[in-house]
């Protein structure tokens, strides 16, 4: 059969890894450390596509392997220094290590090095391991893995049965897994565009970290132990002449402190980003660097309604990113957002210009949507929203902003549908199914004759996703 991988003379079919997945994943979704920052995701993404893109070209994904996993990206706030792989194609990324790196080169090879494990099937090596056990209890064996990575106290709450030892070892990869990992991780991300020695330079950075004796920040280094093996075949694998990671980029420098500001969001966090901009010291800074005080500060100005502040901020920083691109684009996103904090909608929207124009990124697309949406213009923002989803169905975010936008168009059937697709995206069946059935109820019920097309829309994703609630059930 396509795609199962027998080990041990044990078969693992890709369906039953990805139902598994789909069980740890709706597990993330509901921890409250999970978010999806737009901008932070459309940075990921940016790196993700162009790695799926290779890897797809150098036939490390099959065509049945790319239709059966999800291969999406979870974001975590944990400000620790960790990714992982989940089975079914699923990846988390805290924040603390997109806020630690220094390129977008050093964050494609974790990304790269992540999806070799998913593309090579070493998931399923794991999990044969463990497979005389229910899908249910491996896949809470893995939750509490994580969940101990970050409170081992907490990690009972998590496990049902099994040992915390047993779980972790469902996370940890042998060490030609993980070599295997490195060379096809480094053929994957030298092919998308980045530079190879990026998987160096990250590299050093978690030896650093090792020899610092980890004291619980560097849980990637837990489970994926750094030897100096490793290190010395991804050097050797590299050309002299190799480009170096790109560590001046006032893009991702921008990112990166959005990362670590989002990750440490309390008052006292926020205020501290005021002594990082403290003209004196950005005397002393690199531009990139400058370009990163500038853009915390300017955030946690506006985090903390301190607009005057935020205003002077983003000024500064306009100027010295003028001339970047990718730079500005950054700035826009955050000029908008800082606009729609002070109340000043039509200000955001007059970014984008011509406002009959949608913008093309899904962060500005939200953002302009909402920004519509506060002007009264809830029928363009719900057309440009729809086609989104239509392309997209499994962005609940951009659900969750057509929802208000049918709300505000009085198409209330329309709204709740468009909830219950939000539970959808995250996995949660019982909960749309519920949303959906009262929209069916609004639509029988309603004085006025109802949305006819929608209500038909209704009936039929009620019974698709019945049928992916029993489906949950039965791998259970």
């Amino acid at each position: 059969m396509a795609n199962e991988l027998p080990i041990g003379g044990v078969d693992i079919p890709t369906h039953f890894e990805r139902h598994l997945g789909d069980r740890t994943a709706q597990g993330l979704y509901r921890d409250p450390d999970y978010l999806d920052d737009l901008v932070i995701a459309d940075y990921l993404q940016s790196i993700w596509q162009p790695l799926m893109a290779s890897a797809r070209q150098r036939s490390e994904i099959s065509p049945e392997l790319d239709a059966a996993f999800a291969w999406q990206l979870l974001q975590g706030k944990d400000r620790t220094i960790n990714a992982f792989a989940l089975p079914g194609g699923y990846f988390g990324i805290h924040l603390g290590l997109i806020g630690a790196v220094s390129s977008k080169d050093e964050l494609a090879s974790v990304l790269a090095h992540e999806l070799s494990h998913v593309t090579q099937r070493h998931i399923a090596r794991l999990i044969s391991r463990q497979s005389e056990q229910a899908p249910w209890l491996v896949g809470a064996m893995i939750l509490g893995a994580m969940a101990a990575s970050k409170n081992p106290g907490g990690a009972n709450a998590v496990i049902v049965g099994g040992q915390a030892a047993a779980a972790q070892a469902q996370l940890n990869f042998s060490r030609d897994m993980e070599r295997e990992a490195d060379r096809i991780g480094l053929g994957v991300a030298g092919q998308a565009g980045f530079a190879p020695s990026g998987f160096v330079s990250m590299f050093e950075k978690l030896q650093q970290a090792n020899r610092s004796n980890d004291s619980g920040n560097f849980p990637y280094l837990r489970s994926h132990p750094l030897t100096t093996e490793r290190i010395a075949d991804m050097k050797s694998r590299i050309p002299e002449a190799s480009k170096a990671p790109d560590s001046g980029n006032m893009e991702h420098a921008m990112v990166a402190a959005r990362a670590r500001l989002l990750s440490n969001a309390s008052v006292d966090g926020l205020r501290s980003w005021y002594a990082e901009a403290d003209p004196i010291r950005l005397e002393k800074l690199a531009p990139f660097q400058r370009a990163a005080a500038l853009y915390g500060a300017a955030l946690a100005a506006t985090k903390l309604r301190e607009f005057d502040k935020a205003q002077a901020y983003a000024a500064a920083l306009k100027s010295l990113v003028a001339s970047d691109p990718q730079a500005g684009a950054q700035w826009l996103y955050l000029h908008a957002e800082m606009h729609m904090a002070m109340g000043q909608p039509a200000l955001a929207l007059s970014l984008w210009g011509a406002v009959s124009t949608p913008p093309r990124t899904r962060a500005a697309l939200l953002v302009w949507a909402s920004a519509l949406l506060a002007t009264g213009q809830a029928g363009q923002a719900a057309d440009a929203l729809q086609l989104w989803v239509s392309e997209r169905p499994l962005d609940a975010a951009a659900w969750q902003q057509l929802a208000l936008a049918r709300t505000a168009q009085g198409r209330t059937v329309a709204a709740v549908r468009a909830e219950a697709e939000v539970n959808v995206s995250q996995l949660d069946y019982a909960s749309a199914i519920t949303r959906l059935k009262a929209a069916q109820d609004i639509a029988r019920n309603a004085a006025q004759a109802a949305d006819h097309i929608e209500a038909s829309i209704v009936d039929v994703r009620l019974r698709q996703v019945e049928q992916l609630l029993r489906e949950q059930a039965v791998e259970r």
